[in-house]
């Protein structure tokens, strides 16, 4: 491969990469603002210039540009050779941060961006720590431009990144660059509020305070945050998605780069549409129809009784009722939960009825600008669990909500498992009036209509509260891991299978691991390409700070 020299060090390079891309590539800093692999470049920033030397194509020896060049515009060539850390490149540096900090206020103390701001980085790093500015600084207003963001004006570098991504990524072109000089700022057109499907992403490029997220505003310091890499569990997208919590709470989801399926976005509904998972009134404990748990001393009491009355009605469908079971697996959960679930069902019915749950549905798809994809369809795995669910069955048929609701009504089935797991209201009069001859166990996360006609409820948790794979609606298959700890008593569905699968054939109960899970599954028919699943390729990252914690 064509190789050039940065600062003394040698960098392979792709053709066509520019100097600052080959750079970042091997992980190599240049310092940068307005450059954004996502977007166009423009150059405005001027950070980034350094002294260049190329071969001359007649001769063959060195010699330098004439003058200081952008890194992120200028191509890189064999044999080139860059020094971003010579005294012209350094002088230009602290020159531009000098420039950039004139007018900008000293807040960083209350601005939510302080801990992952690039200015307040690269002021340390480049600048020149002494300001000779000595006129009032210019105020700009702020201004709430949309639903999600707000825009600190005075903060703002004129990087043009939310310019740029509102007129190439979203096509929406709802930004604007407006007057000129010490006086220009961002702004809305008149009239047009910043409102598209994937607005807030402009935060997240924004590499100062300006643009900031309402929903997180002054709620949490950011090295106080623990990242964990998960995968959209609200609808079919599959975007690579950090959840970013602490002490079990969850403060904000943002992207994770994946130039595969999202590139560096995800969408407004998959940012903000978490907030379920702290619901007050989340279930937490095992319901019996006719038994007060909540009187049990431990929470394991209640999950024991639960479980012996589950058996108990299980026992009897064959040998005293001679019913069916049927099992309705929801499409918000993983594969692994589908497979356990799966199992238990088959082990008490090897004819039982296996059937995916409910779709959620919201529109049509639709593809920005810049080739991002909103899916209409509101459900992460709804491929992954038929996956499992007919290589389970082994040519049998796995119906879906509308079937499972025409056979569980026929007086054959006399018990019937449900599950869950939608972020909102899920169960229909219809499933309900389907069910209401047989057992029914419902595994789920929020009271519903279902909840109170069930037999036996058993609490699960949510996607980020446990590990699994969910495939997409181009048929990717990805692994999440578990972020913060279950609610209180809860539990997975696979883990909860595993404890039901245990009482059913007597034997010891094993701790839910996602990888063994899949490890058994490759070994089905039907289910090998669970072993090209992909893992996240940094699920080790976290927000790193240069903070000294002190413990007083």
């Amino acid at each position: 491969m064509p190789t050039i020299t940065i600062n003394g060090c040698a960098v392979e390079f792709k053709q066509g990469q520019s100097i600052l891309q080959a750079a970042l590539d091997q992980e190599m800093e240049i310092p940068h603002y307005c450059y954004h692999p996502g977007l166009s470049v423009v150059a405005s920033c001027r950070i980034c210039l350094a002294e260049v030397w190329a071969p001359n194509p007649k001769t063959g020896k060195l010699e330098p540009f004439p003058k200081l060049v952008p890194t992120c515009q200028q191509p890189a060539t064999d044999g080139m050779v860059v020094y971003s850390d010579s005294p012209k490149a350094v002088a230009n540096q602290k020159s531009v941060m000098e420039l950039l900090l004139i007018n900008h206020p000293v807040d960083c103390p209350v601005c939510d961006k302080a801990g992952e701001c690039h200015l307040q980085d690269y002021s340390y790093q480049y600048g020149r720590g002494v300001s000779r500015f000595e006129e009032d600084k210019i105020k700009q207003p702020k201004k709430d431009i949309g639903p999600n963001v707000l825009l600190y004006s005075d903060r703002c570098i004129m990087c043009t990144r939310c310019v740029r991504f509102t007129r190439e990524v979203t096509g929406t072109g709802e930004l604007m660059v407006d007057g000129r000089g010490s006086l220009e700022q961002i702004d809305v057109f008149p009239g047009v509020a910043l409102a598209n499907e994937l607005s807030a992403n402009v935060t997240d490029i924004c590499p100062v305070g300006a643009l900031l997220d309402k929903d997180f505003l002054f709620q949490q310091r950011v090295w106080y945050l623990k990242r964990t890499p998960s995968i959209d569990g609200i609808t079919a997208s599959g975007d690579n998605v950090w959840v970013e919590h602490n002490d079990g709470h969850i403060y904000r989801v943002k992207p994770r780069t994946n130039p595969d399926v999202n590139k560096w976005w995800i969408t407004d509904e998959v940012r903000y549409g978490w907030k379920f998972v702290h619901r007050e009134d989340r279930l937490a404990m095992p319901l019996v129809k006719g038994e007060d748990l909540a009187d049990r001393t431990q929470a394991s009491a209640a999950w024991a009784a639960a479980l012996e009355r589950i058996n108990e009605q299980m026992r009897s469908l064959g040998t005293v009722a001679h019913k069916r079971l049927a099992l309705l697996v929801s499409p918000m959960l993983s594969c692994e939960d589908a497979f356990h679930l799966a199992s238990y069902a088959l082990a008490v019915d090897p004819n039982a009825l296996l059937a995916v749950g409910a779709i959620p549905a919201h529109g049509m798809d639709k593809t920005f600008a810049g080739g991002f994809t909103l899916y209409g369809e509101k459900a992460p795995n709804a491929r992954g669990v038929r996956r499992v669910l007919e290589a389970l069955a082994i040519g049998r048929k796995v119906e879906d909500f509308n079937g499972f609701l025409r056979e569980v009504a026929k007086p054959e089935f006399g018990a019937s498992i449900i599950t869950g797991n939608y972020p909102s209201e899920w169960a229909t009069p219809a499933l309900i009036e389907a069910v209401r001859h047989t057992f029914v166990l419902l595994i789920d996360t929020l009271p519903s209509g279902l909840t109170a006609k069930a037999d036996v409820v058993l609490p699960s948790v949510t996607w980020t509260e446990k590990a699994g794979t969910f495939e997409n609606a181009k048929g990717r298959l990805q692994v999440f891991r578990a972020a913060i700890p279950s609610k209180e008593f809860a539990k997975s569905e696979s883990q909860i299978g595993i404890e039901l699968l245990a009482e059913w054939q007597v034997r010891y109960p094993h701790a839910f691991d996602d990888a063994a899970t899949r490890a058994a599954m490759v070994r089905v028919p039907g289910l090998e390409m669970l072993a090209q699943a992909h893992l996240p390729a940094n699920e080790h990252e976290r927000v790193e700070s240069d903070m000294v914690m002190v413990e007083l």
